[in-house]
């Protein structure tokens, strides 16, 4: 029975898609060796399957920033989010978590509600560890080839999933491939949901080495300057190259932005009159 669980769970992986039209390579084992230390840094490995650690103190962690709707999600220059898509996954999100702490930054997990159903152990750790929460669909589906029903019963499975794994509200969403339609746009920002856009990709889920999604990720955001970058906490090359991405962004002066669900209030006259209806 418990092999059974681990081939689901395999099996359910490899169907998972990175959040793009590009259907997602294999992800073959790379090596921690190949990732590239930024100058004048220097880089602790505790073996081939560690991630490096950076030693002494960071100052990568920027500013919270609490947003209601997708008109409040502004960076400044130099601030980026952090987004991981499809898990939550053992064995490669807790890595993630790991290198998060050691830097001393959140990141904004959009997580696939039937792996969070799998893993709500994990799931509720990454939610206590003070990350941002958001839905990826109940199943990984592309809403825009089902009718609009069924994407929005999608939509509410994966929110519903991912609340009951997690413990905490969902308030944030990303589509799957991000692939998207105005009307499904409207109709989940109506559910009092943040939908999560993309502007730097870093494609891990590309089959290339560590150093190279480094690299993709850094040029693009050199071409911006700040922005949500877009990556995967399923792939093992993430976790191994995220303390170099992370050591880059530092060294370099970004800063990495918390983000915080605020919820709007009603106005002082509609809470007036509210009251008075039901004093009537």
């Amino acid at each position: 029975m418990y092999r059974f669980f681990i081939l689901s769970c395999m099996a359910l992986t490899a169907t998972l898609s990175a959040c793009s039209t590009t259907k997602q390579a294999p992800d073959t084992s790379i090596k921690t060796s190949s990732v590239i230390a930024p100058a004048e840094r220097k880089l602790a490995f505790a073996g081939d399957d560690a991630a490096p650690r950076m030693s002494g103190w960071h100052q990568l962690a920027g500013r919270t920033l609490e947003v209601s709707s997708l008109a409040d999600l502004k960076l400044q220059d130099k601030e980026v989010i952090l987004s991981f898509d499809d898990g939550p996954i053992p064995g490669r999100t807790d890595k993630v978590l790991a290198i998060l702490d050691r830097f001393g930054v959140k990141g904004a997990f959009m997580m696939v509600g039937e792996m969070a159903e799998m893993h709500p152990a994990l799931a509720r750790r990454v939610a206590e560890g003070g990350n941002t929460i958001g839905s990826h669909t109940y199943d990984h589906a592309d809403l825009t080839s089902l009718d609009f029903d069924a994407a929005m019963a999608e939509v509410v499975k994966g929110e519903l999933a991912v609340t009951k794994a997690t413990g905490t509200d969902v308030s944030f969403f990303r589509f799957p491939y991000l692939a998207e339609s105005h009307r499904l746009r409207a109709a989940i920002a109506m559910r009092d949901l943040v939908v999560m856009d993309v502007d730097v990709d870093s494609k891990d889920y590309f089959a290339i080495t560590p150093a190279s999604v480094t690299r993709r990720t850094m040029d693009l955001l050199h071409k911006r300057g700040r922005g949500i970058i877009l990556m995967h906490d399923i792939h093992k090359r993430t976790a191994t190259m995220l303390p170099t991405l992370l050591s880059e962004l530092e060294a370099e002066g970004y800063k990495v932005v918390t983000l915080k669900f605020k919820k709007t209030q009603a106005p002082s006259n509609l809470v007036a009159s509210a009251d008075l209806v039901t004093t009537r």
